[in-house]
């Protein structure tokens, strides 16, 4: 048997100049912000976002699904795999693109959606991943949300039988590794932003970062008369109330975001504008007027208001080495009395974040059935140093002497929340000897830090990779032989090269692996048995369409 699907390029590569757009899906939209000598209301916001694609109306083709015949054709597929066995091995999520939902609030490219959920599904995989974005969703002014494309989604995918992880972004998406589109925060939130420059993070040159709000405000209703806190807490709630009936059933899991990229962390190596490369050091982002007075607030409480007037004034710049400032070199200031007290102050900062908004979730989410989790970055560059400089400017007091992802195991599991991190795919020997990267060492110690905690860990690639080395290294961390095993990891992500024959192959045999517990079971090459399923594309050079045929 054999069955094609065709769909548009554009479905897998967001940023595609040559399709032809609608009015609505082609208007752009971008922001920059001030430099340190310049005015805040620089800050320009133009009315939308930038999310380059294809009409889904337009360009999207299913040449053979119609009413029985679908339904028909989606029974045998579904039954290929068997779908995962009950408390056996790691369900394995897929992320989606970025830009699954367009400006307008719909489900872009829905047919082709479709057909790829129908191959997630015979591939044997858990499900899929999606943010639901801040920018989009409440766009259009404060507690008024569109929830349409979404709920598109979340239908779809139970027709397939899959399951479903939503992330509540209330990041930026643009500007770090792997954006390929932009999304910026709410424009009625950017407005509130060009009158008080101090919501969003600030380095110590004055730069403003508009990926997050700072949670120096967390308490202040400084968002039109209701606090940060407040604001995510409402978008959550009308997520719920929306979805009340998915809940549990085809919605598994609730990430919240708490920081850039969704993770709970500090801006401290921002990419955009070039202003950070790897495997720089970063910078403290605690010059804010809140994050201030918070830092000059601890200082007088232990009585030494010295402390309180700045952060480190030998810290370095974003792309320094940690042997190039006093702070972070070998016998730096980061080991002495006041590093240890700004340390302390900045990391307990971002902890008392999570916990508030985690707090809030879990109450907003209390008796739904769907699991809530968090995401920590996999900071591994700089991991060999003593310092650790790359963990501590982005908020993670972990040094040689202190173990700095307990205090975040121990706050997760308090609110029952599963600790997603990143990184599960790097080796060691995979990185540069200069950047003194150990991806291995961190992940074993958030291992044992969830093991000790009691805390549910689970896991994501940091980069895209699609080769047997990194599935084989997924497969490794995942289990628990030292520390925690996973609960589910989510691959990272579905675009053109996934569907790529020798790339889809691999997936294919890593979600049997790990729906297996681990077991390394590989697929014969041309897949006779029919237990499996392949996936090839073919580019037709008589037509603009992309073919995935399904052997």
């Amino acid at each position: 048997m054999a069955l094609t699907l065709h769909y548009s390029s554009s479905f897998i590569n967001p940023i595609d100049t040559k399709t032809s757009k609608t009015q609505e899906e082609s208007s752009t939209g971008s922001i920059s912000y001030a430099q340190p000598n310049s005015s805040i209301c620089r800050l320009r916001v133009k009315s939308s976002i930038k999310m380059e694609h294809a009409s889904r109306e337009n360009k999207t083709q299913m040449s053979i699904f119609d009413g029985k015949r679908e339904h028909e054709i989606l029974e045998k597929f579904h039954g290929l795999s068997g779908g995962r066995k009950t408390g056996s091995g790691v369900p394995v999520f897929v992320m989606l693109p970025l830009d699954t939902v367009s400006i307008g609030g719909n489900l872009n490219r829905a047919r082709a959606m479709n057909a790829s959920l129908m191959a997630l599904k015979s591939a044997g995989v858990e499900g899929v991943m999606v943010d639901a974005w801040w920018g989009l969703v409440e766009k259009d002014g404060p507690s008024k949300y569109n929830w349409d494309g979404y709920f598109e989604l979340v239908q779809m995918v139970q027709k397939h039988g899959l399951k479903i992880q939503v992330v509540m972004s209330f990041h930026q998406c643009g500007g770090n590794v792997g954006d390929s589109c932009s999304i910026p925060l709410p424009p009625w939130v950017l407005e509130e932003i060009c009158k008080n420059p101090d919501l969003v993070y600030t380095d110590k040159s004055g730069r403003r970062n508009p990926e997050y709000i700072s949670l120096g405000c967390d308490s202040l209703p400084v968002l039109k008369g209701r606090t940060p806190i407040q604001v995510y807490s409402d978008f959550m709630r009308s997520f719920r109330e929306t979805f009340s009936d998915y809940l549990g059933g085809v919605i598994v899991e609730v990430q919240v975001g708490m920081g850039p990229c969704g993770e709970l962390r500090y801006p401290a190596y921002p990419e955009s504008n070039g202003t950070w490369r790897f495997p720089g050091i970063g910078e403290f982002q605690c010059y804010d007027k809140y994050m201030r007075a918070s830092l000059k607030a601890a200082s007088v409480a232990i009585k030494n208001e010295d402390w309180g007037i700045s952060g480190p004034h030998d810290s370095g710049n974003y792309n320094q080495f940690p042997e190039d400032t006093g702070f972070f070199k070998r016998e730096g200031t980061w080991n002495t009395e006041y590093g240890q007290f700004f340390l302390a102050w900045y990391s307990d900062k971002l902890v008392e974040h999570g916990n508030q908004l985690l707090g809030a979730a879990e109450g907003i989410f209390r008796g739904t059935g769907a699991k809530l989790s968090g995401k920590v970055a996999g900071i591994h560059w700089h991991y060999g140093t003593r310092a650790h400089a790359a963990e501590l400017t982005a908020g993670y007091y972990n040094t040689r002497n202190r173990d700095g992802y307990l205090a975040i195991a121990q706050m997760m599991a308090k609110r029952g929340v599963v600790l997603n991190f990143t990184c599960m795919e790097m080796r060691d020997g995979e990185q540069p000897s200069h950047a003194n990267c150990s991806p291995e060492g961190l992940v074993k110690q958030v291992k044992m830090a969830t093991k000790t905690t009691g805390t549910e860990l689970a896991g994501e690639n940091a980069l895209e990779r699609y080769d047997e080395s990194a599935f084989e290294q997924v497969l490794a961390t995942s289990r628990s032989d030292t520390g925690n095993g996973l609960t589910a990891f989510t691959y990272l992500r579905m675009n053109k090269r996934l569907f790529e024959g020798e790339n889809w192959r691999n997936l294919v045999a890593f979600a049997k692996n790990m729906s297996e517990g681990g077991r390394n079971v590989g697929l014969s090459e041309y897949d006779t048995g029919r237990s499996d399923l392949y996936v090839g594309l073919i580019i037709k050079k008589d037509k603009k369409t992309e073919e995935a045929v399904l052997v």
